[in-house]
């Protein structure tokens, strides 16, 4: 996704007539190999992956100068221990991501929405990777360097496919068996948390996910409904989303404003939010709302905002970041 806050400006452009008012409970899946991916982990020579195109890529040895143009990828490359030679808004990552920490020798190549073709071209890399939303770009990159594409989000089965685009990349960069251990670190962690979650007395109850942002007076919400990867998340953790209303169905996302909140009427229902960028339109904008401040999880103080740095559309990591600030809140 190509924007400045990965969804809140692409898939906000895309949804933002949704109606206020989704759930989701997809099975902890084991972790599958991507599509096509025909090389493993010691493997030296040629390697042959499909991705997110259905496109057959072929690389003569596993890639060690990448180039990666989203957070989400970025974030895989450096938990597979492969740090990108060039990475998309560098800055951003860093106020954003904080699960893999990028090294200083990290060369910025522009913004994830305009990336620089020519900053790409100058680190001479062997493979970029992209999401699969800017073919005309891809078409560009492919005139000097060999492309791969990752789904980067797929409201049908989030964690799926959080699993095909890390077995993808992890084959294309010779690291399978560090990709294996991320994502058996992952369910492990999701187990765990479920089964704290459940002592604690937390089982099935209502959680809410969102951001925040203010144009003018006003303040709009964005959900994180029905197929996200954050809504898989909590319900692995045997938790509930409370928001049913419509989604996209790429990123399961839908939008509303503080009155669209009041269908919220579970005294149980727990609202979090993220604010890594230090714009809290929650704690600053809204504090003398009236229709806020009646909210049954804003009277019972169960509003949490998650530590900075969580990216709720990031990679096996990030994800485990956010199970663990839900566990947390849950189990206090």
């Amino acid at each position: 996704m190509r924007s400045a806050l990965t969804a809140p400006l692409t898939a906000i452009a895309a949804i933002v007539a949704l109606a206020a008012c989704g759930t989701t409970e997809a099975p902890v899946t084991e972790q599958s190999p991507a599509a096509g991916a025909t090389a493993s982990a010691s493997t030296a020579g040629p390697i042959t992956v499909t991705d997110a195109r259905g496109k057959e890529v072929k690389l003569d040895a596993p890639a060690t100068k990448v180039v990666s143009l989203e957070w989400a990828e970025t974030e895989m490359l450096a938990s597979l221990g492969v740090m990108p030679v060039g990475a998309a808004d560098v800055k951003g990552y860093a106020t954003w991501v904080t699960a893999a920490k990028l090294d200083s020798s990290v060369k910025d190549v522009g913004m994830r929405q305009e990336p620089s073709i020519d900053s790409i071209s100058a680190l001479s890399p062997d493979l970029v990777v992209m999401e699969s939303d800017d073919e005309e770009l891809a078409a560009q990159l492919e005139k000097f360097v060999p492309v791969i594409v990752a789904k980067g989000s797929d409201a049908k089965d989030n964690l799926k496919r959080m699993r095909d685009d890390l077995n993808m990349i992890a084959t294309a960069v010779g690291k399978t068996d560090a990709a294996t251990k991320l994502l058996s670190d992952f369910d492990a962690a999701l187990a765990d948390g479920k089964a704290k979650i459940a002592a604690a007395g937390g089982a099935g109850k209502p959680f809410i996910m969102a951001d925040g942002w203010k144009q003018g007076s006003t303040i709009s919400v964005r959900l994180f409904g029905k197929g996200s990867l954050v809504s898989e998340v909590g319900t692995q953790l045997g938790l509930k989303n409370a928001w049913t209303g419509k989604v996209d169905d790429q990123w399961g996302l839908g939008t509303t404003d503080v009155e669209g909140l009041s269908v919220l009427k579970d005294p149980e229902t727990r609202f979090f939010y993220n604010a890594s960028d230090g714009d809290d339109v929650f704690a600053d904008g809204l504090a003398d709302n009236a229709i806020w401040k009646s909210l049954p999880f804003v009277e019972k103080q169960q509003v949490t905002k998650m530590p900075n740095g969580i990216w709720t559309f990031g990679g096996p990591l990030s994800s485990q970041q956010y199970a663990d600030a839900l566990v947390k809140a849950f189990t206090g």
